[in-house]
């Protein structure tokens, strides 16, 4: 339960930080950048030279979850600017 907190809480920050190189405003606070931090971590991981990459704290590579939380944040300004248009 404690190792689960702990992802948590990486997933968090790695989505504060990833909402912070990218300057969107990312929706829900928070929990968005939770949710951005979980969506990052897995994209990180799942990309085999990048899952290696930097420091691991719990078996997670903090260089790839911040990189992917960057890169989801990104894709969902788009996604928010995009949106903004057609209306």
């Amino acid at each position: 339960m404690l190792g689960f907190l702990l992802t948590l809480v990486i997933a968090a920050i790695a989505g504060w930080i990833g909402d912070a190189l990218v300057k969107n405003d990312m929706p829900g606070g928070f929990w968005g950048a939770l949710l951005a931090g979980l969506v990052g971590s897995w994209i990180g991981a799942y990309i085999p030279f990048f899952n290696t990459l930097g420091p691991r704290v719990l078996g997670i590579s903090i260089i790839p979850t911040i990189l992917g939380a960057a890169v989801f944040i990104f894709i969902l300004g788009l996604f928010k600017s995009v949106a903004r248009q057609t209306r």
